[in-house]
């Protein structure tokens, strides 16, 4: 059975799908009250489920009248994806799980298949990685770098 976090952003998600100008403005107390939640469970599920990871883009705008807007990232160009991906989002260190939304990212936008993500996530994981953590996350961080700038070099 999916938890409530699950079932909020498949929710979220879907509004996004939906959308007309490729955004949605929401407000956490309605949603919450709409899953008989907390309002810091969407928070949660904003925070860790519509990253620039995952490929979204988040503003918010606090008080009364305030809402929180979610947007998918477009991807311009590959060039301009690997750039932002290399140096901003992997930098020169990077966990397992940040590496492995970027790799979900890649796939969902077609970049990659699901042979390609599965032997990105086998040559990142800490299973195969087996050194200091400070190390294996520059190791991955090396590693991700290479595979995508051969991918979208392709």
């Amino acid at each position: 059975m999916r938890n409530i976090s699950d079932i909020i952003e498949q929710h979220l998600k879907n509004i996004l799908q939906t959308s007309q100008n490729g955004w949605i403005e929401i407000q956490r107390s309605e949603i919450a009250e709409m899953f008989q939640c907390v309002p810091s469970q969407i928070n949660y599920v904003i925070n860790t489920r519509f990253t620039i990871e995952k490929g979204y883009i988040v503003e918010s705008k606090r008080g009364g009248g305030g809402y929180i807007r979610i947007r998918k990232a477009q991807i311009v160009c590959k060039s301009r994806l690997q750039e932002l991906l290399t140096e901003e989002l992997i930098g020169d260190s990077i966990s397992q799980n940040v590496g492995y939304a970027i790799i979900d990212r890649l796939f969902e936008e077609g970049l990659i298949n699901t042979r390609e993500s599965t032997l990105m996530k086998i040559a990142t994981s800490r299973n195969v990685l087996i050194v200091d953590p400070q190390v294996r996350d520059r190791i991955r961080a090396m590693i991700l770098k290479q595979m995508i700038a051969s991918i979208l070099l392709k």
